[in-house]
């Protein structure tokens, strides 16, 4: 009976927090030939701290520590997801650089957060960013209707379900260990404290990340053909493009012009911009075709929250029956 009262606190405190659930699932948006899937995966260890440079690598920064389970999208956004969405009539999304399953670049953070409005919006729920008719212009919402956890974020709507990550989860998912409530984290978005192996030549299919190691690589890879997952399981977080990120650079949110940070690396940039203590800014209506995005949502209340309570009713029985 020992055993079982064990077991089950065991299990009822990995539930809360979340710990090593990976399950991926696809969320579906649009209709007939608009219609496209963006796959997430569960990042959990609620309340995990910031990266405090224990993880036995040279890199660090101190981002990381988010207080609530989430979705991280498994890959970058792609062109396809774009131009479907574009065409559902999202305004002034921009065309793109690439090609359909290639990630989307050239699109400025006032764009990529409409993209993210018209996932809320497409599916019934409210836009996580109030932006103008155009999609150029952000007004921060007010405190009683912004987004709370973690800290006040006036750019997030309190009930947004999709957003863009900020940098506390985009670090936490590309760099995190994924082994409980820690401040562990490795050095590179491929699970590893090991310079990947990059991209050596044109046409090498044996690689960890895309960056460039020799200077030859002439574009990104298609989004699900990046190399090495994080220890989540998403997939390039390092390499192939930039990625913007929600937060302001300087983490305060505050206004609606200033820099926002982005991470990551690219394909035609070296090893150096895939650490994990590397982040830069840029103006949120700026757009290159080295810079893209991905998405986070929050959980679903439905495949981690069952997969618990089953266990625990199973446990909960169990224990009734042991007894008797």
């Amino acid at each position: 009976m020992k055993k079982t009262i064990l077991t089950k606190s065991i299990l009822a405190a990995l539930c809360f927090a979340g710990f090593g659930v990976t399950s991926v699932h696809a969320d579906t948006f649009g209709s007939g030939p608009n219609a496209f899937t963006i796959d997430f995966v569960n990042i959990g260890n609620a309340g995990n701290a910031n990266d405090a440079g224990v993880g036995g690598g040279l890199y660090s920064s101190s981002y990381g520590g988010v207080p609530y389970a989430y979705r991280m999208g498994t890959f970058e956004i792609a062109q396809d997801a774009i131009t479907k969405a574009a065409a559902s009539g999202v305004l002034n999304l921009g065309g793109g650089t690439w090609s359909a399953t290639q990630p989307m670049a050239v699109i400025s953070w006032f764009r990529a957060a409409a993209f993210v409005n018209y996932l809320n919006t497409s599916t019934g729920r409210p836009a996580a960013y109030q932006l103008n008719g155009t999609n150029t212009v952000l007004t921060l919402w007010t405190s009683g209707q912004a987004w709370q956890a973690g800290g006040e974020n006036l750019y997030r709507n309190k009930d947004a379900y999709y957003f863009l990550p900020n940098e506390n989860e985009w670090y936490k998912a590309a760099y995190h260990k994924n082994d409980g409530v820690t401040a562990n984290y490795w050095d590179y978005a491929t699970g590893s404290n090991n310079i990947p192996d990059g991209i050596d030549f044109s046409g090498d299919t044996a690689f960890d990340a895309v960056f460039n190691q020799d200077h030859n690589q002439e574009s990104p890879n298609a989004v699900t053909n990046v190399g090495l997952a994080s220890a989540y399981g998403t997939m390039g977080q390092n390499g192939n493009v930039f990625e913007w990120s929600e937060s302001a650079f300087d983490g305060i949110n505050d206004s609606s012009s200033e820099s926002r940070a982005y991470r990551g690396g690219n394909w035609s940039y070296s090893e150096f911009d895939l650490r994990s203590s590397v982040r830069h800014g840029f103006s949120p209506s700026i757009s290159s075709n080295d810079l893209g995005f991905r998405v986070a949502s929050v959980p679903e209340p439905s495949s981690t929250v069952l997969m618990c309570s089953a266990g625990l009713l199973a446990l909960a029985r169990r224990r009734r029956r042991a007894t008797l």
